[in-house]
């Protein structure tokens, strides 16, 4: 028995009755007590360094692992094939993502096209692989901040940001000086290069890394040329995440303010790892820290070229899954698949 996308989201749901995100494990905070990181440091003078000290990558592209050496702002192309000028797909509010990051108006998501790492089963590549959006001004970047703020979204959420990171911090500061006081949201693929991710502290308010391999050739096989180090680079982010803003943190309605939260895809036939990932995560970071494992996997791109990819995920593999997480200690597991989790398992037991 496969598992479906609409019976993930139906058992998805369960969750979402009475928005019960603050559990066991997850601390919470008072909505009238928090500032986001950026603010301060724009407080103190800190920012517009950071801005600069970012912007210089663009003369010779070092911005991620594949360090290109492109001169971007000579329209130079690397392996994203983004320029320096930021191109969106799109910013709306969504209600897909993790229920802290939805809370009850949205998570304010920006998409931001082109990707560094462009994985052959990637859900989304006309946007990341393809390129598709408009191109767009640091300032109408910072236009679209405020506006997800002023539409009621919780966070701003870049999706995708890594190759960009210098058209998004110039934002961020526009929009600060012009009142954005929402948590930031990094949302990466896990392919960075740690030195950037340490010019981030003070900036970022909540992480959100995939962890999507643990084994090098995986890694080779089945994301672009050249990261076959990603399961070694993904690890290193996440560990320097977690010290910057160490574990999830939300407001008494249990919104994310502050914190880290790490995703995995589980994939058929065990490709992604998942059991390692597991064990990984409860010897380097906290039991409590949350982990969203998600079952849906869909076969899209080129995925079907790929035997050991080309079928949907099975349920006894979520399920699988989830008891290697239960096994290795992890208490603040993602309340939607725990749903699923449930709903699996009374549908397997007849």
């Amino acid at each position: 028995m496969s598992v479906n996308r609409r019976g993930f989201l139906k058992g998805a749901t369960l969750a979402g009755t009475g928005m019960a995100l603050a559990r066991s494990g997850q601390a919470s905070a008072s909505t009238d007590d928090f500032e986001p990181a950026y603010r301060k440091l724009e407080e103190s003078g800190l920012l517009r360094e950071r801005v600069d000290q970012i912007a210089e990558q663009y003369h010779q592209c070092a911005l991620c692992p594949h360090r290109c050496g492109v001169n971007r702002n000579r329209n130079e192309l690397g392996l994203c094939e983004a320029s320096s000028r930021v191109r969106i797909y799109s910013h709306t509010p969504h209600f897909g993502e993790e229920l802290p990051l939805v809370g009850r108006r949205g998570s304010g998501t920006i998409f931001f096209s082109h990707c560094n790492l462009r994985c052959v089963f990637c859900q989304n590549w006309p946007v990341a692989h393809a390129g598709r959006g408009r191109q767009v001004s640091d300032r109408d970047l910072a236009d679209m901040m405020l506006d997800l703020q002023r539409r009621g979204c919780h966070n701003i959420n870049l999706v995708t940001p890594t190759h960009v990171l210098p058209n998004i911090v110039s934002a961020v500061r526009i929009a600060t000086r012009r009142g954005l006081r929402i948590p930031l949201c990094y949302n990466t693929s896990g392919y960075e290069r740690v030195e950037m991710i340490r010019l981030l502290d003070g900036i970022v308010d909540i992480y959100l890394p995939d962890l999507k391999f643990m084994d090098g050739e995986k890694s080779a096989l089945y994301l672009m040329e050249g990261a076959e180090d990603y399961p070694e680079r993904a690890k290193a982010t996440i560990i320097e995440m977690h010290r910057q803003v160490g574990k999830l943190v939300t407001d008494s309605a249990g919104v994310a303010r502050r914190g880290l939260m790490v995703r995995h895809l589980v994939m058929p036939n065990r490709v992604a790892g998942t059991r390692e990932f597991v064990h990984w995560v409860a010897e380097h970071l906290p039991l409590d820290t949350y982990v969203n494992i998600m079952p849906q996997w869909r076969v899209e791109h080129r995925a079907f070229e790929h035997e050991a990819i080309s079928r949907g995920l099975q349920i006894g593999e979520f399920l699988e899954a989830m008891d290697w997480a239960h096994e290795a200690g992890l208490s603040n597991l993602d309340e939607r698949s725990l749903a699923a989790e449930k709903l699996y398992r009374r549908r397997l037991a007849g």
